[in-house]
């Protein structure tokens, strides 16, 4: 529990479509963070019902390191995603979704407009931006986890690494990609080890895309591997909406050790169902954080 007027610390993780501009550097870049570290306080101390100054929360950014290129003049109406790692993962994740083969015609070469149609249908969601957005999330998610050892996967760790060092948070929360950026970094520097570690909206268990490149890897404990816990004492929770369609397979706790609670709770019936900004704002994100104001 945080003193009485010491305000609890925190570091926050983003996740995909939070890149803020291309040749940014700087004054300019730490403005923007920021300003991103200003609305994901204002949105928990809102939830919370607490003084904004109750919250000390820093941003750790990350998108600057991964060099995904945008996409070629007139790609964004066409049917695959230029980056063959980006379709490939798209196409494990409509395999995990069950989407049938007369709309995958074949995973390997599964087309987005018919993915992003059946996808809208099953999960109740507008079409068009969810299309926009897979055009965002896969070449991303494959910009992180291309190979084990490609300097932007460093460098982004290290990023996150430097910023949870110098601010000393006792939580971690970490929403979408951030969650595997975040997760990949307590690994890898053993001796960060907040107090909670709070994952939103997490496709850390997505297997093929995500789960098999993860470092550390799974590990083959009888009939499934199993994912690492993390190093020390640090409690893990998980928080996932059963709308959204990034945070599968559900339930993480089936995957991976350590994992104290797993929570499957709506957090938005709109299409901004993977959107932080809805995480951070629901109940069960409060109930979370709460213990550790001491309220």
């Amino acid at each position: 529990m945080t003193s009485p007027g010491t305000p609890l610390r925190i570091v926050a993780v983003h996740g995909v479509g939070n890149h803020l501009g291309a040749d940014i550097s700087g004054t300019r870049l730490e403005e923007l963070r920021t300003l991103k570290a200003a609305a994901w306080a204002r949105q928990l101390t809102e939830s919370l019902g607490i003084p904004p100054d109750r919250i000390d929360l820093d941003f750790a950014y990350y998108a600057d390191k991964l060099l995904t290129a945008p996409p070629a003049q007139g790609a964004q109406n066409g049917d695959f995603l230029d980056d063959p790692l980006a379709q490939q993962m798209l196409a494990t994740w409509a395999r995990e979704l069950g989407v049938p083969d007369e709309v995958s015609q074949g995973y390997a070469t599964v087309p987005l407009r018919a993915l992003s149609s059946w996808v809208a249908r099953r999960f109740d969601l507008a079409e068009g931006p969810l299309r926009v957005f897979l055009r965002m999330l896969f070449p991303e998610v494959a910009a992180y986890l291309r190979t084990e050892h490609a300097p932007e996967r460093i460098a982004v760790r290290e990023e996150v690494a430097a910023r949870i060092a110098r601010h000393q948070p006792r939580i971690v929360i970490a929403h979408s990609l951030g969650s595997v950026v975040a997760y990949e970094t307590l690994h890898a520097h053993p001796g960060l080890q907040p107090d909670l570690f709070l994952t939103l909206g997490s496709p850390l268990a997505l297997p093929r895309a995500v789960y098999e490149r993860l470092i550390p890897a799974p590990r083959p404990t009888g009939p499934t591997p199993q994912g690492e816990r993390l190093p020390g004492k640090t409690r893990w929770v998980n928080i996932a909406d059963p709308g959204d369609p990034v945070a599968v397979p559900p339930q993480l706790s089936r995957h991976f050790d350590g994992i104290d609670l797993d929570h499957t709770t709506v957090v938005s019936p709109l299409f901004r169902f993977h959107h932080a900004t809805n995480y951070l704002q629901s109940a069960t994100t409060a109930a979370t954080i709460a213990p550790y104001l001491g309220i």
